[in-house]
């Protein structure tokens, strides 16, 4: 299916690439389906892309990237929702808030997106663990694994 952007123009997705949100994202609870869009540009940060609306995109990184210790804990009832019997089957992304001063950038730990990679199956769960934050500052973090990785090629 050909899906028009505002910030990547057209581009074709196939559909086993949809994922879909029951509930949707919070703030955009109408938006169900949606596909990960990776620019190629090295800096790990993605973009989960709204097929329903071309004007919603949230830029998305995986969280071990720069924080090696974070850990998800679900319920039984989201591990169900999300067809899960394990979290070893899912895909884990943060939302990133990306300010003008791009070395304030904030990855939400408290409420992750998590796929299940079989099924597609998504959803963005806040999780019970207070420790978390939603704006978890991880620019030094994000630039040292880009240097890092930069200096392995």
């Amino acid at each position: 299916m050909k899906v028009s952007t505002t910030r990547f123009g057209d581009l074709q997705v196939d559909e086993k690439d949809v994922l879909n949100f029951k509930e949707g994202i919070l703030g955009f609870e109408n938006l169900k389906r949606f596909f990960i869009v990776d620019p190629g540009d090295n800096t790990l940060i993605m973009w989960l892309q709204s097929i329903d609306d071309g004007e919603v995109a949230f830029p998305v990184i995986e969280p071990k990237v720069f924080n090696p210790d974070y850990i998800v804990k679900l319920l039984p009832s989201e591990l169900q929702s999300l067809q899960l019997d394990k979290l070893g089957k899912a895909k884990i992304f943060s939302i990133l808030t990306i300010p003008q001063d791009v070395t304030q950038m904030s990855a939400n730990l408290k409420a992750p997106i998590v796929i299940n990679s079989d099924s597609n199956v998504a959803r963005q769960i806040v999780l019970q663990d207070n420790k978390l934050s939603v704006r978890y500052e991880m620019y030094k973090e994000l630039k040292k694994h880009i240097i890092a990785m930069a200096n392995n090629t």
